[in-house]
């Protein structure tokens, strides 16, 4: 080989080197500049997951509360209607009254007349169908004949002597009382044995 090919070749050997290592330089550069790209996009990614949760979260609260107040709205729509039947079942209890007392005082009418016959068997048909309507409802007679005095129940309106019965035991109803499932609506007024 001649002492100028080998230069040329020299010369070329080291542009390759040279354009080699130009070319690695650059590949590091590209490599590093895509790490960060990476970095970059991973940070991104993680605030973009945090975010999420964080929004998730709220909405999990927001449909808890939501839930609650649904809820909430509905036991006082329950308990407003329950207050409003309360009301009016308490606003009908005199009349209720005034019912029983005349068909307990039904049978000195009809011995005196049996024209009344038809309007006793109204008043008796009403009475029938007001203890339906409140069963219906849910009310019920408070027992009391023959029971112990229960203050949540009854109210004593007098105190008797009565050897027949036991002392506390109530022995005569003046005024009858009724209850709503559990809560009383007017107290039974009663005559207690001492």
């Amino acid at each position: 080989m001649t002492k100028k090919a080998a230069k040329h070749k020299a010369e070329h050997n080291e542009t390759i080197k040279h354009e080699e290592t130009v070319a690695t330089k650059e590949a590091v550069e590209q490599s590093e500049e895509l790490a960060a790209k990476v970095k970059e996009l991973g940070d991104a990614l993680n605030e973009s997951k945090l975010q999420a949760e964080k929004l998730k979260d709220e909405l999990m609260r927001k449909a808890a509360d939501f839930e609650n107040f649904r809820r909430q709205k509905e036991r006082e729509a329950q308990m407003a209607s329950s207050r409003a039947l309360e009301k009016t079942i308490k606003e009908l209890l005199p009349v209720i009254d005034d019912v029983n007392r005349i068909v307990d005082h039904a049978p000195e009418v009809l011995e005196k007349t049996e024209e009344a016959r038809p309007y006793v068997d109204g008043v008796e048909l009403l009475q029938k169908n007001l203890f339906k309507w409140l069963s219906d409802k849910g009310v019920s007679k408070i027992d009391v004949i023959g029971k112990k005095m229960d203050v949540n129940f009854h109210e004593a309106i007098t105190l008797v002597d009565n050897p027949d019965a036991e002392p506390d035991t109530i022995i005569e109803e003046f005024q009858a009382g009724y209850i709503l499932g559990d809560r009383v609506l007017r107290h039974a007024k009663v005559v207690v044995a001492k």
